[in-house]
């Protein structure tokens, strides 16, 4: 399935209209940490095509990685997946976490 990067609050609030899941990846452009998760993150995407995954890197998108924090109320981390159902977060995992094997065990 398709990744795709997202900017702006305007865009996750449409993807949370018109998806009941949907994953989220926060990435860090400079953190060799968020770097191998992003990678487990991108193996992940590629074999399966059942839940929308977008990503935001913190750096270009803090207004929206800070909205995602206070509005769902969970601790801002990089690197960060954050899996959403419902309009509720139902499972997240920050750094050494992420992994190919934990996304593909909460998410699918």
């Amino acid at each position: 399935m398709e990744k795709k990067n997202i900017y702006s609050v305007e865009e996750f609030n449409q993807i949370a209209e018109e998806n009941a899941t949907f994953l989220i990846f926060k990435n860090s452009t400079t953190c060799p940490i968020s770097l191998a998760a992003f990678e487990e993150y991108e193996k992940f995407v590629e074999d399966q095509d059942t839940v929308p995954c977008y990503y935001l890197n913190v750096q270009d998108a803090r207004p929206l990685s800070n909205h995602i924090a206070e509005k769902y109320e969970i601790k801002h981390e990089s690197p960060q997946a954050l899996l959403f159902k419902n309009g509720e977060v139902v499972w997240n995992a920050s750094h050494w976490k992420i992994t190919y094997s934990s996304l593909q065990e909460n998410v699918k």
